[in-house]
């Protein structure tokens, strides 16, 4: 590990101006940053520590589910008001890496990681959420661009993710057993914003929104609506845990999988 100056500001505009530094890396809840620090992947001038901010909690209005960017995951998968107005959301939550990556790692730091086997991106993709930064919102639609790569601008932090509470939803995924990341993990919601279905640790470019399954769920939302429609393998990640075809066919099992438990 390099050395680096810590800074600790206790607000967002202070903050804001420490990562006007382009060699400054923001930390939440350190389980991406730390570790690529410690193999010397990376040599920040500053790390800016965003503990201080006030930025966790979750609140409950107007048929939307608001959760801070610094709530942690396992403060998302106990609490009371997300398991009533999203369960789909606090059941992805709970499975999250392991036990200490849940009590540290952050909804604002994975979705500004923007890893493209993380699971809260196709929460926050097939929701139709809204990520509210420090002087902007940001539909999900707009807001992941490839893999980690994001619309965020330089020194702009996520504040806070509005969630549009659904009719109906869920999140399955097939998750590699070494490191709990999903190779296939697929999130389909039914509500304000039609049908939406979306797909991590797949594709080759991210998360990303299976259309053809959207459309065939729009019309019957049922497991059997997805019979005969393929994912194509070009469009899927190979390494040595799968094919591409075999992430493709994935891509198809777990989605039917998902729609059964969204019910």
């Amino acid at each position: 590990m390099y050395d680096f100056a810590f800074q600790k500001p206790t607000s967002v505009p202070e903050a804001v101006k420490l990562l006007a530094d382009p060699e400054a890396k923001a930390l939440a809840g350190g389980q991406t940053l730390i570790p690529v620090l410690k193999q010397r992947l990376n040599k920040p001038s500053t790390v800016v520590d965003l503990s201080k901010l006030g930025l966790a909690g979750i609140t409950v209005a107007g048929g939307v589910l608001t959760v801070g960017a610094m709530t942690t995951h396992v403060t998302v998968a106990t609490s009371a008001d997300v398991k009533k107005a999203l369960p789909a959301l606090a059941a992805l939550a709970s499975n999250i890496g392991d036990r200490a990556v849940r009590y540290r790692g952050t909804i604002g730091g994975s979705l500004a990681n923007n890893d493209p086997t993380a699971d809260y991106p196709a929460a926050v993709l097939a929701l139709g959420a809204t990520i509210k930064t420090d002087r902007r919102s940001i539909a999900a639609d707009d807001y992941f661009q490839g893999m980690f790569t994001t619309a965020l601008d330089t020194a702009e932090l996520i504040t806070a993710v509005e969630f549009p509470i659904p009719e109906k939803a869920a999140y399955v995924k097939f998750a590699n057993p070494a490191s709990r990341y999903a190779m296939v993990g697929v999130f389909v919601a039914k509500g304000p914003k039609g049908v939406r279905v979306a797909v991590t640790g797949a594709g080759q470019g991210g998360v990303f929104r299976h259309t053809a399954f959207e459309q065939a769920l729009a019309k019957s939302f049922t497991p059997d609506a997805l019979n005969g429609i393929a994912t194509p393998a070009d469009t899927m990640n190979a390494d040595i845990h799968g094919s591409a075809e075999y992430r493709a066919h994935l891509v198809g099992v777990i989605a039917k999988r998902a729609v059964a438990a969204a019910g």
